[in-house]
């Protein structure tokens, strides 16, 4: 296949719920155009970004080659909005341009060499064309069926030509990239993720991204009574879940000290629930610093002790900002599919230092009262450790 026989390769951009929006559509789509091109910045080629009716194209500079067409593609696939991404050909707005397009395109798909049943699905955007769906349809797959001798099958195609005559050309293209779907990161506001090294946190950040949700990460280290591996692994964690929003940041609170004084306060049953609520405060404090609007934790209902439903509880008491939790109907197996998807679950996986293992009492409380722990937060001075502990966090730029 040659460049020439096939016009210009681009890439072309389903929307997905952005569509349903109504008046407030287009604030979306600028939004999700500006993440476009932000995502874009790292394939170091020039690309021109345009909105069309109901989707968005990308056209590559004169000259590129599908190779560079196939890396916007993948590129673009992690940017929350889209629901398929398709490596397209655009070709002259003509009929019998658009019929020897379709044509090369078949010829040089491996499908067709081990004669796959086909259909040809066209959509007329420009009403002007001179050709209607059907019609198109016909005239291309009938010349399919005739040069390749191809079995046409409509309902359940193992090979699908598609067809979108648009306002100046005409996009042909087979197949195409699943992607993230959702909504445009920062559509729908910021908020501060509680991370930690585990598997459920990072999936908790993915799910709030494609709601909308420009989220930035704060890690609780156990250092000075455990090493730097945690911030290590949480680093590593935040790079990998970059690639869905950009200009990620991670902040690390030193706390093994504040650690050391709720496990000396007597305690020990409570003492998990007591650091999740100083966890949570620290949380809302950073979270006022950096304006972000909620608090986002990879809780799941009843997984472990510190999540039962009275325990979930006492712990929204600590703080008066929303905490988000994406995976509260989720079980683990749900969680870990996810992360192994969204790429994070090797990493989860690796051994660190939680600073959770530091309090872990022989048997935990499952069914904490608030004033018992208002009672340890009171003799620990929580809201003033707070603020200390906030003062102290270190930002980790990527």
């Amino acid at each position: 296949m040659t460049m020439s026989a096939l016009g210009e390769p681009c890439v072309l951009l389903k929307l997905g719920e952005i569509v349903l929006k109504g008046k407030n559509r287009e604030l979306f789509e600028r939004r999700l155009i500006a993440n476009i091109r932000d995502a874009l910045q790292t394939v170091g080629i020039q690309v021109d970004v345009r909105k069309r009716h109901g989707v968005i194209a990308i056209f590559l500079p004169e000259g590129a080659t599908a190779e560079q067409a196939d890396a916007v593609a993948q590129r673009v696939a992690d940017v929350p909005g889209l629901v398929w991404i398709h490596r397209a050909w655009r070709v002259a707005k003509d009929p019998d341009t658009v019929l020897k397009a379709g044509l090369e395109l078949v010829g040089e798909s491996e499908e067709a060499k081990r004669g796959a049943r086909f259909a040809v699905r066209s959509r007329r955007r420009d009403k002007r064309f001179p050709l209607r769906s059907n019609e198109l349809d016909r005239l291309v797959g009938g010349a399919i069926n005739d040069e390749y001798g191809l079995p046409v099958d409509l309902k359940n195609p193992e090979l699908t030509v598609f067809i979108e005559v648009d306002r100046d050309e005409v996009f042909v293209f087979t197949g195409g990239i699943p992607g993230q779907g959702g909504l445009p990161v920062g559509s729908s506001g910021r908020a501060l993720v509680l991370m930690s090294g585990g598997i459920d946190s990072p999936v908790a950040a993915y799910r709030m991204m494609r709601r909308g949700l420009h989220v930035d990460f704060l890690h609780f280290s156990g250092i000075p009574f455990t090493t730097s591996e945690s911030i290590y692994k949480a680093y590593a964690l935040v790079r990998k879940l970059d690639r869905f929003q950009g200009k990620s940041r991670l902040w690390v609170v030193p706390f093994g000290k504040a650690q050391q004084s709720i496990r000396t306060s007597g305690q020990d049953r409570l003492a998990v629930i007591a650091q999740r609520r100083l966890m949570l405060k620290t949380a809302e404090e950073v979270a006022h610093r950096i304006r972000a609007a909620a608090l986002i934790t990879g809780d799941a209902l009843g997984q472990v002790s510190s999540q039962t439903l009275a325990n979930i509880t006492a712990q929204d008491n600590a703080v008066d900002l929303p905490i988000l939790r994406p995976l509260v109907g989720w079980d683990k197996t749900e969680i870990m599919a996810e992360a192994r998807r969204i790429g994070t679950l090797e990493i989860s996986e690796l051994p660190d230092e939680d600073c959770c293992s530091l309090l872990a009492p022989k048997r935990a409380e499952t069914r904490a009262k608030i004033e018992d722990l208002k009672l340890i937060e009171k003799r620990l001075d929580a809201e003033e450790l707070c603020v200390q502990l906030a003062d102290s966090i270190q930002e980790y730029t990527l």
